[in-house]
């Protein structure tokens, strides 16, 4: 199964393709920000394969979240090593 994760910024990268980290829920990776050129620092962004696909507010992140934390490993197991 192939999920989109919410997670929220913490930092950007001068790469290009634009990147960037994001916190999910503890679990930092480096993400895609490329198609979601609106997003900064504190933003919540649907992340699906390491590409930022959407933003989100944060409460809709925080269901999200409290969902996902009810699967054991979901959130480790879509986001890797």
């Amino acid at each position: 199964m192939c999920l989109g994760i919410p997670g929220r910024i913490v930092s950007l990268d001068d790469d290009e393709p634009r990147t960037g980290t994001v916190d999910f829920d503890g679990l930092r990776r480096p993400v895609c920000l490329a198609y979601t050129p609106e997003a900064e620092i504190g933003c919540y962004v649907i992340v699906h394969v390491g590409f930022a696909i959407s933003l989100v507010d944060e409460e809709e992140a925080a269901r999200t979240l409290a969902v996902l934390r009810a699967m054991p490993d979901a959130i480790e197991t879509e986001l890797g090593p």
